[in-house]
């Protein structure tokens, strides 16, 4: 039997970072308006996935529940993970551990998060660690362990912002340990010269291996294999390389992309079944000045514009396009150093950077604002702004 609410019934998929803004704001804006909320999630807790290096590391963590962080807002949570979605019906069909259950909906919030594409090479879905949770992130902190011990070379394929980040965390937290980073491009590439020459410095000094130019085309169980056949020693692999967006949403007929993500409207409907809005990693999203890519920064205002735009349809209001310009690239660098390039609205490199003790303090503000603004938003939902890119974000009118 399908578990019903009264009101307008918002079903939010997904407890990250951009689940838990939609579903605090959209309570706390939609409570006089008829609006009940409903989150679900397979984890109780509540999980950093900007911290995710550091749990690798060994680092202990405050335990964020997500129940306590959802206290005192009305909306309900449901632990357990979503199995199914019939938009026919707005029904999704969850697995708890006290069996299945049925939730109906009015609207649906897609905010189910990315995990690493550990499908783009072969062995990698089985020989490679990844940062999809905290439990993934603690298998490796175990093997870390074990190597620090024993000696040993650990790899980082991928050398996006996360992989730069694990590759600079394992060695200064792990010095026994031989960290090389495998990585198709020059590390930090998006970044300006002077910031990008900071962290290949920070790098170089951390003892950490860089490989620019690898083009990686297999997963052994202690080997990387490259294009030529060249096979990289490897005690512990990690892929950072890539991320991909569990197939529910296109299993039930919901237009996707390629990587799994709704393709949505400027409102950021989904094209294909308009009661379906898409958050964060899930969303395939495009602004005036290209394709927005996942990361916390533009995650949570998504999930902010998400809940008002619910909230203005419920009650028959217009609803203006999501914009969004991006403002800085943080980059921790272990733990005592980091470096903060900033961006024009197109994610570009500007020329200002920080770099040292005040970059470190400022990636730390950054990493800890999620929590804190959760808090903020039961008090006044309107209380988290956000950068909407000013005149590189405006469409051009229609004819």
């Amino acid at each position: 039997m399908t578990e019903t609410m009264s009101g307008h019934r918002v079903l939010v998929l997904g407890a990250g970072y951009a689940g838990m803004m939609c579903a605090i704001r959209t309570a706390r804006r939609g409570r006089r308006h008829g609006v009940t909320v409903t989150i679900v999630n397979p984890s109780g807790r509540f999980t950093e996935r900007l911290r995710m290096h550091q749990v690798a590391t060994g680092q202990e963590l405050a335990d964020h529940r997500i129940a306590d962080l959802l206290d005192g807002t009305g909306v309900e949570f449901v632990e357990g993970r979503a199995v199914r979605i019939d938009p026919g019906d707005r029904e999704v069909e969850v697995d708890t551990s006290a069996g299945a259950r049925t939730l109906g909906y009015d609207t649906l919030v897609y905010a189910i998060g990315g995990v690493a594409d550990t499908g783009a090479v072969p062995g990698a879905d089985v020989h490679a660690h990844t940062f999809d949770d905290a439990r993934a992130a603690g298998r490796l902190a175990a093997r870390l362990a074990e190597l620090e011990r024993l000696g040993g070379t650990v790899t980082v394929c991928g050398g996006g912002l996360t992989g730069v980040e694990a590759a600079a965390e394992i060695a200064e937290s792990h010095p026994g340990v031989r960290v090389v980073l495998l990585s198709r491009d020059v590390p930090g590439r998006m970044m300006g010269e002077r910031a990008r020459s900071h962290l290949d410095r920070a790098l170089e000094r951390l003892g950490v291996v860089v490989r620019a130019g690898a083009e990686i085309v297999k997963v052994l169980p202690d080997a990387v294999e490259l294009a030529g056949g060249e096979l990289v020693h490897s005690d512990a692999t990690l892929w950072t390389s890539g991320v991909r967006i569990a197939p529910l949403a296109a299993d039930a007929g919901i237009a996707a992309d390629g990587r799994g993500r709704v393709i949505t409207d400027a409102t950021l409907r989904s094209v294909s079944a308009p009661q379906v809005h898409a958050v964060g990693d899930a969303a395939a999203i495009r602004q005036a000045w290209g394709g927005v890519h996942g990361t916390c920064q533009s995650g949570i205002p998504t999930a902010a514009y998400t809940a008002d735009t619910i909230v203005a349809l419920v009650r028959g209001r217009r609803v203006r396009p999501f914009r969004f310009g991006y403002f800085h690239q943080p980059v921790s660098l272990g733990r005592r150093d980091a470096v903060i390039q900033f961006t024009h609205p197109d994610d570009t490199p500007r020329r200002w950077f920080l770099s040292g003790r005040a970059a470190v303090a400022y990636k730390e503000m950054v990493s800890s604002s999620p929590v804190p603004t959760y808090r903020l938003t039961k008090r006044y939902a309107g209380g988290l702004v956000w950068p909407r890119g000013g005149r590189r974000t405006r469409r051009p009118a229609t004819p």
